[in-house]
């Protein structure tokens, strides 16, 4: 693979990455008046804080939008390669197309942390790994996403379900992953445990800070029990009542 390959795969990489940086959370934040939503919750351009800060809706339609977008960066990304196949020796074209994948994925889920329209400020990139997953391998995209939503809905936070997800996915390509041919030919197999390892690790890694909150037991539930709600409520009306008393103490 000579500097011409090399080339068509750092457009792949650029068109991937100006797809994922398209933001449609920001973007539906703007059109509702409501500024920018990461300056709303969590801070975090992504489908959770859509619903917490617009609505079902809205959030239903951002979750949509970027899982579309691992898909679309995908496809776009192979039908650039088959414009520079010619570039390619016969024998490798299965190693070019499958680069070609995996960097326009890559370069998606990219776009979406780190966006160029957006001062490079975006999202955690979930839903469009999931796109881009289930784009390569439909199985493992589904057996991942099923997992993540029964812990999501177990332990009542997204971010769990996400990191555990996100853990799953080079397990699961490792063990019986198949796209490309892998499970056949170790130099297909390779590139693919690599990219999976590198996406589940940036995957963690924007969850940092959720991962410091569930270890000190204070992250944020998608819903709260009735015993939560009657506690939080005790907890502001003792606060008030602190205060009030406080404000009566100085004067």
């Amino acid at each position: 693979m000579g500097a011409s390959f090399i080339l068509h795969l750092l457009v792949v990489a650029m068109v991937g990455y100006l797809i994922g940086s398209i933001n449609l959370s920001i973007v539906l934040c703007k059109l509702m008046g409501k500024g920018d939503i990461r300056d709303h919750g969590s801070g975090n351009a992504g489908t959770t804080n859509t619903l917490r800060t617009l609505g079902k809706l809205p959030a239903l339609l951002v979750l949509t939008f970027d899982i579309l977008k691992g898909f679309i960066a995908i496809k776009l990304g192979m039908a650039l390669m088959l414009f520079g196949q010619g570039a390619v020796e016969t024998n490798m074209l299965p190693m070019a197309f499958e680069l070609a994948t995996l960097v326009a994925g890559f370069a998606a889920i990219l776009g979406h942390n780190f966006p160029i329209y957006y001062g490079f400020k975006g999202g955690k990139g979930i839903a469009t790994s999931l796109g881009v997953i289930l784009t390569i391998e439909p199985v493992i995209g589904l057996t991942c996403a099923l997992f993540a939503i029964i812990l999501m809905i177990a332990s009542r936070m997204v971010s769990l379900g996400s990191i555990f997800g996100s853990f799953l996915y080079p397990v699961l390509v490792l063990v019986i992953g198949d796209a490309f041919g892998a499970s056949s030919d170790l130099s297909l197999k390779i590139p693919y445990v690599v990219f999976a390892c590198l996406l589940a690790s940036l995957a963690i890694y924007r969850h940092r800070a959720n991962i410091d909150r569930l270890l000190n037991g204070t992250e944020n539930k998608l819903w709260k029990t009735k015993k939560e709600k009657e506690e939080a409520a005790a907890k502001a009306e003792l606060e008030a009542s602190e205060k009030v008393a406080e404000e009566k103490g100085g004067k």
